[in-house]
Formats: C-alpha cells, structure tokens, sequence
C-alpha cells in the first residue's frame, strides 16, 4: 500500500518544516536534510518526532539514493 496522493501533498516534517520525501519501497517519510525518518505503518505516517529515528549508514545510503516522492513538489 502507499499513502493517500492528498495526504503527501500536505505532509511536511514537524521538525522543520519542509518536504519530506516518500520512500515507498521502504515505507518511511524521509527528511534529506536532516536525516529523519519516520515509520509508516498502516497506511499512517507516524509523524511524532519521539517515534522518529535518525538514519545512518547502510540506510542512509540507500534512502538518499531511492526513488521517491518529494512531498512539497507532489501534485495530486
């Protein structure tokens, strides 16, 4: 399943407020800037920043080089 193309329109990161990119294949918002991701279970984007993470290594790589969905640039 993937989110909702209304939701990803207005989706931005409660920390800083910008876009957030939507990686599909691993099923997180990801905040390129800052690291962040944030778990979508359920077809729910977990926006809260204590259930966030901050990505590194191996996943870090593979989510700034996955295709993905800019939130602030997405069209429905």
């Amino acid at each position: 399943m993937s989110l909702d193309a209304r939701l990803l329109a207005i989706l931005v990161d409660p920390n800083d407020h910008g876009s957030l990119k939507y990686v599909a294949s691993a099923n997180v918002l990801f905040n390129p800037r800052t690291h962040q991701v944030y778990d979508v279970r359920n077809d729910i984007a977990v926006m809260l920043p204590d259930e966030s993470r901050v990505a590194v290594g191996d996943e870090l790589d593979a989510l700034l080089a996955a295709p993905g969905v800019d939130t602030g640039t997405f069209r429905a």
